[in-house]
């Protein structure tokens, strides 16, 4: 069981928690405190064990305390006030979703969300430092095809994956043009909220309130620690030229329309909060790029154009149209599909369609940039499921394998760390079934 991130539950519940010690770490406690919160709040979210909870909860604990005390002996490893206060402000995000609004937060708690924020501060930042952690002592493994190759021969019938039908399909894309008159419209827009800010407004209400990015507008555009190659190419050159609290000019990106402040900026990565505004496509212009499909899928269909060929010529699709416009599981980095990993507009249409048929035009949004576009698809293969073999399923037993031998390895360092470890479990913990043996010497 993972430990969970910073959790809290309501002060009734803690008023009734007597605490004590159940356990030391090298210099580190944990207490029956910890135990019995972590313990309702789980509860509270319906999640449930076969085995003793308790157990199971306490055991996470001494292994993030391992991780936490090794993480804050390594130099390079560090955890910053900005990266807490994104995480803590990604939890509330959660608690409020699951409660439904501040006040029910506040109320379930039992206090403000300031003093919720105060209580979750330690927990998130000794999480941050165990996941940084866990990371670097897997970070080097590695699996070679003979591994692959050699595990798999040794897995019994039970043990071998089950996949599930898998689809491969080709794609053109055409993205509907959007007026020069809609486009002054936002980019005005823009200006004028940032000119409020300037004037004193939140940068982080303007977002809550005007951004378009569904993903941050709700943490007040704030996006986590990025490098150049994980942003846009214009939003990156904005972002990494601000300094101080400044605000960008209007920044053009594949995803709209921007402003952006630098909140932290960490070597080569930068956590930023940006306003996304997008222009308005008109009725005319989804007309017009819906009739352009049609008239090319029937041109294809008349073999007077093949779809490939179409492809490279026609699809808005940068990553696909000089691929035939065959598309690629960013997942897996395959051709290959489950149902579940395509966009859903895409799925409703392939599930119904026969081997090379073409598609009727559809509309959808762009997964890359969340913009709408139309689309008509080619079935290139389906693959009905079926017990994975090396031929057809290698990458799949590959990342199967590779992630059981991250877990060995990570199993043999804290197995390592236990030996070298002052550690010490209160003895009402003394007939727990835990994963590691060592824990009670």
């Amino acid at each position: 069981m993972m430990l969970m991130l910073a959790v809290l539950t309501g002060a009734n519940a803690q008023d009734k928690v007597i605490d004590q010690i159940v356990a030391v770490v090298g210099g580190n406690v944990i207490l029956k405190s910890d135990i019995e919160t972590m313990n309702i709040n789980q509860q509270a979210q319906g999640i449930t064990s076969e085995g003793d909870m308790k157990c199971e909860i306490l055991e996470d604990f001494l292994i993030n305390k391992l991780l936490v005390a090794e993480a804050e002996l390594d130099t390079l490893i560090t955890v910053t006030p900005s990266q807490v206060n994104q995480q803590m402000d990604a939890q509330l995000q959660m608690y409020m979703q699951h409660f439904g609004t501040e006040s029910a937060v506040e109320t379930y708690f039992g206090k403000p969300i300031a003093s919720i924020k105060s209580d979750m501060q330690e927990a998130i930042r000794e999480q941050l430092y165990s996941q940084q952690m866990r990371s670097k002592i897997v970070a080097n493994v590695t699996v070679t095809p003979s591994e692959v190759r050699y595990n798999y021969r040794n897995l019994s019938k039970e043990e071998i994956p089950t996949i599930p039908t898998q689809y491969e399909y080709a794609q053109i894309t055409v993205q509907p043009k959007i007026e020069l008159e809609e486009e002054n419209r936002v980019k005005a827009k823009l200006r004028e909220i940032k000119k409020r800010i300037e004037n004193g407004s939140s940068f982080a209400a303007m977002a809550v309130i005007y951004s378009e990015d569904p993903g941050s507008a709700k943490d007040g555009g704030a996006l986590p620690f990025m490098g150049r190659a994980q942003l846009d190419a214009s939003y990156a050159t904005a972002a990494f030229n601000l300094k101080g609290d400044k605000i960008s000019n209007v920044v053009q990106s594949a995803f709209g329309y921007h402003i952006i402040q630098l909140i932290d900026k960490q070597g080569g990565k930068v956590a930023t909060r940006h306003i996304l505004m997008k222009p308005k496509i008109s009725v005319d212009a989804k007309e017009e790029a819906y009739e352009r499909l049609d008239s090319l899928a029937n041109l294809i269909r008349k073999d007077e154009i093949a779809f490939d060929q179409a492809a490279q010529m026609f699809s808005y699709d940068k990553e696909t149209r000089n691929n035939g416009g065959i598309a690629i599981n960013a997942n897996t980095m395959s051709s290959k599909f489950s149902i579940e990993e395509v966009d859903a507009n895409v799925s409703k249409v392939i599930t119904k369609m026969n081997i090379n048929e073409i598609s009727e035009p559809f509309e959808t949004i762009d997964t890359k940039n969340q913009q709408q576009v139309y689309k008509i698809i080619k079935l290139l293969r389906k693959i009905d499921s079926h017990k994975a073999n090396l031929q057809d399923d290698y990458q799949t037993l590959a990342e199967l394998y590779l992630a059981k031998k991250k877990e060995q390895v990570l199993e043999e360092w804290i197995a390592e760390r236990q030996s070298q470890t002052y550690i010490r479990i209160d003895r009402t913990y003394a007939n727990c079934n835990f994963n590691f043996d060592n824990w009670i010497k």
